[in-house]
């Protein structure tokens, strides 16, 4: 009984080879794009986390607004309120240098920078007071070179940071004139955790009321021209103006920033995060006064490219559903119909004696195979993917190194879900099946018979149809179901290219998003349209499986080879085409639910050729799977396709 049963299982898994492996690619396909998208997300957000700690990224930047800045008292109030806390001083100031285009200046203590610790990218750090350092050039900042010589003007620092607090500043014009800016060198360009983003860093400009929308860009907001970081050793003191003056520093203690020790009990904003952040700012502005505090929340590159995560995750929560269904309805098809093709084999095992239990776990074994298969190789296809959208994110921002934290959630989600679906359906079939006697199976279904179909009641269009479009418009109809089937899946892989041809032209050409959400978005036309390929792949091959009396009786009648499958391919291309049309209102509401999430792009600001390349987009790959399928059709063997069942 067992050789029996193995040996039939072998045969099915030979006989049904290609939808075996039908099954496999589909689920790959799904499940590596919903985890990949998905796991992109905790990548990204673990990256920054990590780089958040490693970089002792300061949680606070305060400000003083008081004439003199903080006092000694100032800084250890702020002190007693983070225990453990790590905290340096220093002080800022733009300084503009045109319409719209301004230079920073960062002051601190290079001895103790511990707090926002900055990578060298080139060159050296320099004891020596007369050198400085300067920001990664990007997309906005102009860099230097190591060794370049720059002038500072700290007298026009000095009286632009008194304008800043309201001071009188006649006194100070009188005792700085004359005061000869000073020459420096250039030790090193760095890359600090602040400024990570490549389109610009206008985190803190206007007294860091505002920064702009994380996803429409810099574009109204000052433009930094270069961030420099200059040692306090280097900042000229009163004594050096005037002799008999104290030897006191003309640039004051603005800037506190301060990285706290409980950062290790939450992850980089997260809403643990939020809510001890939003308890601390509190804090700082009742115990010092005059101070005006600035958190993450208010920084740009960090801050987007959060953002940018949440926006893909809900990008990938909207596609995964279609995804999903557009699998499980496959799937359902391809085994529902690999039953009804194992009619005879089921008769046979229930006349041996097998139990329903029995003949059905053959199905799902095979079902369970395919999936888990397909499920493995998405495993890594997953992990590739969201590396790929890891890296793509360079393209708009110095990218943290990459966590190697494992993100399994959605994988786990996604593949669980088509799993159970393809065996509960497979179930189901399976034991409708196994309730009939053997009698009944061993009689072939007869074949469904052709039906008027709506056309017919337009004689002004049907009169003018040949016999052969005569026939391909009734057998279309004439499985309800499997034309169903195949319609709801192309309208929604329809959709999901659209999804991603919406958010291509946004970025092309509307200027929205970012080189990395365009990356994205050729992600999503590039899986749909496999995911098309795959299912009108799998539904024509079981279309041509079941029909191969049918087509070898035309092979008999005299057909070539061109006629025989334009047979079948007007039938693919008419069912694409429905799809394609029911596609379309199904595109509008994922494009209005994709661009609400991402916060940019309308309907209305589509360019009209998308609507245009979305069928042909479609058609294509659909031409494909036409050629494929070409040699299994003429190689359909006449004798072994007409010979009686009985």
């Amino acid at each position: 009984m067992i050789k029996t049963y193995l040996k039939t299982l072998w045969r099915m898994f030979k006989k049904h080879v290609t939808r075996f492996l039908s099954l496999v690619f589909m689920v790959l396909i799904s499940v590596a794009f919903c985890s990949g998208i998905g796991s992109s997300t905790d990548k990204i957000n673990n990256s920054l986390d990590e780089y958040y700690r490693a970089k002792n990224v300061g949680d606070y930047i305060i400000k003083s607004t008081a004439d003199d800045g903080f006092s000694d008292e100032d800084i250890n109030k702020i002190s007693s309120l983070f225990e453990d806390a790590e905290i340096n001083t220093g002080n800022s100031i733009d300084i503009s240098v045109g319409e719209k285009r301004s230079v920073r200046y960062y002051f601190l203590d290079f001895d103790n920078w511990t707090v926002n610790a900055p990578d060298i990218i080139e060159g050296e750090k320099s004891g020596s007071a007369d050198k400085i350092y300067v920001e990664n050039p990007d997309n906005v900042l102009k860099g230097m070179n190591v060794g370049d010589e720059l002038e500072i003007d700290f007298a026009d620092i000095v009286i632009k940071l008194a304008e800043q607090n309201d001071r009188d500043t006649t006194l100070l014009i009188a005792m700085l004139e004359g005061f000869e800016p000073k020459k420096v060198t250039i030790s090193a360009v760095i890359q600090s955790p602040l400024t990570i983003a490549k389109d610009g860093e206008p985190s803190y400009n206007n007294d860091g009321a505002e920064i702009p929308d994380t996803t429409t860009g810099t574009e109204d907001m000052d433009c930094l021209e270069n961030i420099f970081y200059i040692s306090k050793d280097l900042v000229p003191t009163q004594k050096d103006i005037m002799p008999f003056l104290p030897d006191t520093p003309l640039i004051n203690t603005g800037d506190i920033y301060v990285a706290v020790k409980d950062r290790n009990i939450f992850k980089c904003f997260s809403a643990e995060y939020e809510n001890f952040i939003e308890k601390g700012k509190t804090d700082i502005q009742n115990a010092v006064s005059d101070v005006e505090v600035i958190t993450l929340y208010e920084n740009y590159s960090l801050k987007s490219l959060y953002s940018y995560s949440t926006k893909v995750e809900g990008v990938g929560y909207i596609l995964i559903v279609a995804f999903l269904l557009i699998t499980s309805l496959v799937a359902l098809s391809t085994m529902t119909r690999l039953l009804e093709e194992e009619r005879p084999q089921i008769a046979c095992l229930k006349t041996l004696g097998y139990s329903s239990t029995g003949i059905i776990s053959k199905y799902l074994l095979f079902a369970l195979i395919a999936t888990g298969l397909g499920g493995g190789g998405a495993y890594f296809v997953g992990i590739g993917l969201a590396y790929f959208i890891c890296y793509v994110f360079n393209y708009s921002f110095y990218m943290p190194p990459i966590s190697s934290a494992i993100a399994l959630v959605f994988y786990i989600i996604t593949f669980t879900l088509i799993v159970v679906a393809t065996l509960f359906s497979t179930a189901v079939a399976g034991y409708k099946m196994t309730s009939s006697n053997p009698a009944n199976l061993l009689r072939p279904k007869p074949p469904r018979a052709g039906k008027k179909v709506i056309l017919e009641k337009i004689p002004l269009i049907w009169n003018r149809l040949s016999f052969k479009y005569k026939s391909t418009m009734r057998n279309v109809l004439r499985y309800k179901s499997r034309f169903f089937m195949t319609v709801i899946a192309v309208a929604f892989s329809t959709a999901l290219i659209m999804a991603g041809l919406g958010i291509l032209d946004m970025c092309l050409f509307h200027d929205f998003g970012s080189p990395a959400i365009m990356g994205i978005a050729i992600v999503v036309v590039i899986f749909a349209g496999l995911l098309t390929a795959v299912v009108i792949y799998t539904l024509t091959n079981i279309n041509i499986s079941e029909r191969n009396r049918e087509i070898a009786t035309l092979m008999v009648l005299g057909y070539y080879d061109g006629e025989v499958t334009g047979y079948i391919y007007r039938e693919v291309y008419i069912n694409s085409i429905i799809g394609i049309i029911l596609g379309y209102p199904s595109s509008v509401l994922f494009l209005l639910l994709v661009f609400k999430v991402l916060s940019f792009g309308s309907l209305a600001e589509l360019s009209w050729f998308m609507w245009l390349i979305l069928p042909a987009v479609v058609l294509l790959f659909t031409g494909v799977v036409t050629l494929i399928l070409r040699r299994k059709i003429v190689k359909i063997d006449m004798n072994e396709s007409l010979k009686a069942i009985e």
